[in-house]
Formats: C-alpha cells, sequence, structure tokens
C-alpha cells in the first residue's frame, strides 16, 4: 500500500446540547401527535407534519463524522451528516502548515498566544483512546483541531518532518 495515501473516520460526540436541542424539537411533535390523535384537528396534523420536518433536519444537523483524508500533501476534510450527507469542508495543503502538533506539546507553546482569526473545529470534541487532538496553525492566520492517529500524523510527518510532531 502507498504510504502516501491515508484516512480516517472521526465521530463526533453529542454533547449535552445536541441531546438537548433533539428533546427540545422532538418533545412538541410528540405532543402534537397526541392532540391531533384525541380531537383529528388538521390544523394540527399540519403542525406534526411540520415539526416532523423540523425533527428530520436536527437530527441530520446534531449526528456529525469527520472524515480526514490524505493524499499527496494534501489533507482533505469532509463532514458526514447523518451517515447519508457528504460535504467537502476543506483541503489543507501540507506546505502552508506552520506546525501540527498535540494540544499539549510543549512544540505549541510559542503558538499558544497568537491571535488567528479563524479557529475551526473538526474533532470529535475531546481526546478519544487512540486519537488525541492535534491543533494545525495553517497559512499564519487559522488555527485548525482535529483528532489524528499517530499513523496519520506520522505519515504527514513523513512529508513535512520539522512542521510536525507526534509528541
Amino acid at each position: 500500500m502507498n504510504e502516501s495515501y491515508k484516512e480516517l473516520l472521526v465521530k463526533k460526540g453529542k454533547g449535552l446540547k445536541d441531546n438537548l436541542l433533539r428533546v427540545a424539537c422532538v418533545f412538541p411533535t410528540v405532543l402534537i401527535a397526541l392532540v391531533t390523535l384525541v380531537t383529528g384537528n388538521p390544523i394540527c396534523f399540519i403542525l406534526v407534519v411540520i415539526f416532523g420536518a423540523l425533527d428530520y433536519f436536527v437530527f441530520q444537523w446534531t449526528d456529525l463524522e469527520y472524515e480526514y483524508l490524505y493524499l499527496d500533501k494534501e489533507i482533505t476534510v469532509d463532514k458526514i451528516m447523518a451517515r447519508t450527507r457528504r460535504k467537502r469542508v476543506t483541503v489543507l495543503d501540507v506546505n502552508k502548515i506552520e506546525i501540527m502538533a498535540p494540544e499539549k506539546s510543549y512544540h505549541l507553546d510559542s503558538y499558544r498566544n497568537r491571535q488567528v482569526s479563524k479557529v475551526t473545529n473538526f474533532s470529535a470534541g475531546h481526546d478519544l483512546p487512540d486519537q488525541p487532538l492535534y491543533w494545525v496553525f495553517y497559512e499564519g492566520n487559522q488555527k485548525i483541531l482535529m483528532n489524528l492517529t499517530e499513523d496519520f500524523a506520522k505519515t504527514i510527518k513523513g512529508i513535512a518532518p520539522r512542521k510536525v510532531f507526534t509528541e
């Protein structure tokens, strides 16, 4: 297998906010559906359909996965919503990366207080057992948070050894 190709799938964790949003959307739908069954009111039926459609979209937006694909000095990040829809979020050129290191690495000490114009989170939201959080400083004005395996990081380190740190 060619070592210049790696892919990694990271499931974004559902936090309290996502769970509360799901409950806040489903509860009125169920309540209005019960009222519709009891009264037979056609307006309530229309509201059930509208709230059901809203529930569908909320469930799509809160069930996320990120796929990282490394190929020929580019890292492509895709967002997968509810395992059905895929959207390309960004493409990172490895040559434009300033530094890539684990979140708690001492290599990031000089970068921690840097003012950046854009902070992007493509991670699960926390360290995973075999995928720690990595910060990527990109083109001087972007800061990107990703969950990477050691193998994925070492592949990128083979191309840019002075920019990528795994400890």
